[in-house]
């Protein structure tokens, strides 16, 4: 099984990376946040750890950028219903620490806003993954972690903030300049609810729709 990759980053988007390890170019499927959270493109020595998930008509790389969300992604894709695409979408929707407190305070509509769960999949998520939380000690620790860094700052609301600021990292790692980032994501606050959403709508603005 492979666990790991370290190599040099030659293509990143919202939805997947490439890393070339000894001349062998990895398609890897990731998370916005692992997104937000790569170098620049032509980086050396990027490493990602990974999960590899093999199907009858294929066998597919996932790659994430810290423990938590490679943990999280293995207890999603265990439950019934839960492929790996929806995983990372909640992946992509919740940093692991907001995800641990969606699921501490069995937020459903929080959960709802995750593109392709509706209201009723998302309490069965919830239901399935207290319990999951409630026997990992380093999962648990992650409640109470989103708001640490959200404080004395009420002009903005902290998910938008979050949204815009994971987003806009990533647009500059595919090599964007902050302004053009900026003005990609503006008025991004009344087209999207999650990281990935929100570049999906900038590329769109900068000509490269995914």
């Amino acid at each position: 099984m492979i666990v790991q990759l370290t190599g040099t980053l030659i293509e990143v988007l919202p939805t997947h990376a490439i890393l070339d390890v000894a001349g062998v170019g990895y398609e890897l499927g990731i998370s916005a946040h692992t997104a937000a959270a790569l170098p620049a493109v032509g980086e050396a020595g990027v490493t990602l750890l990974t999960r590899m998930v093999v199907r009858e008509d294929a066998m597919e790389l996932y790659g994430f950028a810290n423990r938590q969300e490679r943990s999280l992604f293995d207890r999603l894709v265990a439950i019934s219903g839960v492929g790996p695409k929806l995983a990372l979408s909640v992946l992509s929707t919740f940093t692991p620490a907001t995800l641990a407190t969606v699921v501490a305070t069995q937020d459903a509509n929080r959960a709802a806003t995750v593109p392709g769960v509706g209201k009723k999949k998302a309490q069965r998520l919830l239901v399935e993954l207290q319990d999951v939380f409630a026997k990992d000690a380093e999962l648990r620790s992650l409640v109470g972690l989103e708001s640490a860094t959200t404080n004395n700052q009420p002009a903005v609301p902290s998910a938008l903030r979050d949204v815009k600021t994971e987003a806009s990292e990533a647009l500059l790692s595919m090599g964007f300049t902050p302004q053009e980032a900026e003005l990609a994501l503006d008025g991004c606050d009344s087209a999207t609810s999650s990281v990935e959403a929100a570049l999906a709508y900038a590329l769109k603005r900068l000509g490269r729709g995914v």
